[in-house]
C-alpha cells in the first residue's frame, strides 16, 4: 500500500508551494487506494501558532484534500523521540558531545581561515574521559565516515553524496529537545510511509535522515524531491508574485478546482492536456513524471483556468459561492438569470460579483466618453419613444424585448446603434455589458423607465 504524507510547520499560513506538494502526495495515495497522512511539525514550541494551524486545516478543507486518520502532532511525541535517542546511545551509535560554544566558534573560524567548509570534527566521537564541568552535552549521531550515501530519487534519479559531507550532526540539543532531521526520520518510519514527496529544498536533509534510518535499521521510503516554483522572471517566488496564503486565493475569487488544476501543472504534465477533473488527475498522476526543472508561476494561466471553471459551473453553485462576495441570493430566480448572462465575462468571483452589481445597481455616474458618443442628436427622443413602446408592449421575455427594439429601429429607419448605444449607457452607465435584450429582461419595464429618466435628469444638469 502506498502511504504518503504532508508535514507542515504551524508557524505561518499554507502557501501554494506547500499546497502543491500536498496535492502531489494526495493524488499519489488516492491513485493507489493508499493513505494520505497529515503531520504537524510543531516541535518549535516558541513559534507555533494556533491560527496558523487552523489556516492550514481550512486550506485543506477548501481545496478538498482529505487526509486519512487523525492528525499527528510532533509536540506530543517527545517521549518516543527520547526512547530512540537512548537506544542509539545504548548501542554506541550516538554519543554525548561536550563541546562548548566557544570551542565550536574557534573550530569554525579555523576551518574558514583554511578555506574549509565548517563542520564538526568528531572530537567527542570516542571520548571516554571525564566530562568537563558546567557543559550540558548535546547528543550527536555517529554518521558514516567513508564511501558514499546514495539513494534513488523518483524525480532526480540517482543521488550520491560523499559520506564526508555529512558530519556527526546533533540529534538532541543540550536541553534534550530532538532536532528536525532526527524526528522526521522517526515519524516517517512510524507512520509507515512508503513514499515521501517534498520540495527539493529538503534534498540535502535526506542524507542525514538516511543516517538515522540506517542507525535504527529502518527501511528507507522512496523519495521524490520536487523543484521549486519560480516567478515569471525565473527567481524564487515571493509573496508579491503569488506565494501567498492559499486562502487568499479563495478571498480573491478563485475556485478550488482552478487552483488545483493550476498547481498540478506547475511541474507535472500529461501530453498537451491543460484542463483536468480531479478524477482524471487521480487516474493519470505519477510523481515519476514530475519535471526536474523549476516551474514558472503564470498568473494569466491561473486566470484563464479560473474563467473556464466559472463558465462551466452551475449557476446555483456560483450563487452559493457569491454570498462571500456580497451578492444577496434572496431573489434567487432573478440572480440566477443575471449569473447566466455574466459568468462568461468573469475571470474571478470578484469579477462576477462586479458584473452582477453592474446590472443590479442603477448607475450613479456615467462614462464620459460613452455619454458623448451615445447622446447625439435625437437620442433622448428615441429613448422616450422606446420606453413608451415598452409600456404598451409589456414584454415578458428576452425575445419580446428584442422585438420591441427592432420595432423602433424599423419605424424610425435608424441603425441599431442609434437606440442600442444610448439605451446601454442609460441602463448600465457605460458602453459595455451583456446583450441589451438580456439586461432588459432582468430589469423589467419599470426599472428601465426609471433609469432612462435618471440619465435624462443628469443630461439636463
Amino acid at each position: 500500500m502506498i502511504i504518503t504524507r504532508f508535514a507542515p510547520s504551524p508557524t505561518g499560513y499554507l502557501h501554494i508551494g506547500g499546497l502543491r506538494t500536498a496535492l502531489y502526495s494526495w493524488l499519489w495515495a488516492r491513485k493507489n487506494s493508499g493513505k494520505f497522512l497529515l503531520r504537524i511539525e510543531d516541535t518549535d514550541l516558541s513559534r507555533n501558532s494556533d491560527e496558523a494551524l487552523e489556516a492550514i486545516l481550512k486550506a485543506f478543507n477548501w481545496v478538498g484534500l482529505d487526509h486519512d486518520g487523525e492528525v499527528l502532532y510532533q509536540s506530543k511525541r517527545f517521549d518516543i523521540y527520547k526512547s530512540y535517542i537512548q537506544k542509539l546511545l545504548d548501542e554506541g551509535k550516538a554519543y554525548k558531545c561536550y563541546m562548548s560554544k566557544d570551542e565550536l566558534d574557534d573550530l569554525r573560524a579555523s576551518q574558514e581561515a583554511k578555506g574549509e567548509r565548517p563542520r564538526y570534527d568528531g572530537r567527542y566521537r570516542d571520548f571516554s574521559g571525564t566530562p568537563p564541568e558546567g557543559v550540558n552535552p548535546v547528543i550527536r549521531i555517529k554518521a558514516q565516515q567513508d564511501g558514499f550515501i546514495e539513494f534513488e530519487d523518483g524525480i532526480k534519479g540517482k543521488i550520491k553524496i560523499a559520506a564526508s559531507e555529512v558530519d556527526d550532526f546533533i540529534i538532541a540539543r543540550s536541553d534534550g529537545t530532538p532536532t528536525y532531521n532526527f524526528v522526521v526520520a522517526i515519524d516517517d518510519y512510524e507512520m509507515g510511509l512508503t513514499d515521501v514527496i517534498r520540495g527539493d529544498d529538503h534534498l540535502y536533509n535526506t542524507p542525514k535522515q538516511i543516517v538515522v534510518y540506517e542507525a535504527l535499521g529502518f527501511k528507507l521510503p522512496k523519495f521524490y524531491h520536487v523543484a521549486m516554483i519560480n516567478n515569471e522572471k525565473g527567481k524564487k517566488l515571493s509573496k508579491r508574485d503569488g506565494a501567498a496564503d492559499a486562502m487568499d486565493y479563495k478571498r480573491n475569487g478563485y475556485l478550488p478546482e482552478a487552483l488545483i488544476n493550476f498547481l498540478v501543472r506547475l511541474g507535472w504534465s500529461h501530453g498537451d492536456q491543460e484542463i483536468f477533473s480531479i478524477e482524471e488527475l487521480i487516474e493519470l498522476f505519477d510523481p515519476s513524471n514530475i519535471g526536474k526543472s523549476a516551474s514558472s508561476y503564470n498568473l494569466d494561466k491561473l486566470l484563464w483556468l479560473n474563467a473556464h471553471y466559472i463558465k462551466n459551473s452551475s449557476n446555483d453553485k456560483l450563487l452559493a459561492l457569491l454570498k462571500d462576495f456580497g451578492i444577496d441570493s434572496d431573489n434567487s430566480d432573478i440572480m440566477l438569470d443575471i449569473i447566466d448572462i455574466t459568468k462568461d465575462r468573469a475571470k474571478t468571483l470578484v469579477d462576477l460579483a462586479n458584473e452582477i452589481n453592474f446590472i443590479v445597481k442603477a448607475p450613479t455616474s456615467y462614462d464620459e466618453k460613452a455619454l458623448k458618443k451615445a447622446f447625439k442628436g435625437d437620442a433622448v427622443e428615441i429613448l422616450d419613444d422606446f420606453v413608451a413602446n415598452l409600456e404598451l408592449d409589456k414584454p415578458t421575455n428576452k425575445e419580446a424585448y428584442h422585438k420591441s427594439m427592432e420595432s423602433i429601429i424599423e419605424s424610425k429607419e435608424i441603425g441599431f446603434g442609434k437606440l442600442g448605444q444610448p439605451l446601454r449607457v442609460a441602463l448600465l452607465g457605460a458602453m459595455r455589458g451583456p446583450g441589451m435584450d438580456s439586461v432588459m429582461d432582468i430589469l423589467g419595464v419599470d426599472e428601465i423607465k426609471s433609469r432612462v429618466e435618471s440619465i435624462k435628469s443628469f443630461l439636463k444638469r
